[in-house]
């Protein structure tokens, strides 16, 4: 019976293995936006100033990707105003090719460091500073808003996703 019972198990934890979409995938990016908007740092904290810096589009764009994976692979969120928060709105295959670099993000960092970072290892202080996270936005603004920043690198130790690139 027991036999029976560690086959089962390790049956499930194959299933649930495969269900686990590449880190960094359109479907990847669906979930991390839902943990987006279930973190209050994120909604409620970046509503006060970050979001308002939109360029008046009522939005602001993160593209991420994995770096060994390649630039091809980015996916996006886009954060919104609304109701006085700042809420993941839409996330998946790439929509605005274009980036404002004064209120738009994009952050490409190898498997292993977005792992680290998603497993609070490190904060976005420590990635930056040594190269672990590459960077371009507006870095001013990343820095007055380090706590919320820091949450949303958790993002990738809470959404699965297994080492798979991006199709």
């Amino acid at each position: 019976m027991r036999l029976i019972s560690l086959a089962l198990a390790a049956a499930g934890l194959v299933s649930l293995s495969a269900q686990a979409a590449p880190m960094m995938s359109a479907e990847w990016a669906e979930q991390a936006c839902k943990a987006w908007n279930d973190n209050p740092a994120l909604t409620d904290e970046l509503a006060e100033k970050w979001i308002k810096n939109d360029k008046g589009r009522g939005y602001k764009v993160l593209h991420l990707y994995r770096t060994e994976c390649g630039e091809a692979t980015k996916v996006e969120l886009t954060i919104s105003a609304k109701n006085g928060k700042s809420l993941c709105t839409y996330a998946g295959p790439i929509q605005h090719t274009t980036l404002d670099q004064d209120s738009d993000y994009l952050m490409h960092a190898e498997t292993k460091r977005w792992k680290e970072m998603g497993a609070g290892e490190y904060g976005p202080m420590r990635a930056m500073m040594f190269g672990r996270l590459k960077f371009e936005g507006p870095k001013g603004e990343a820095m007055r808003v380090m706590g919320p920043f820091e949450q949303f690198l958790l993002i990738p130790g809470k959404v699965p996703g297994d080492d798979a690139c991006p199709k």
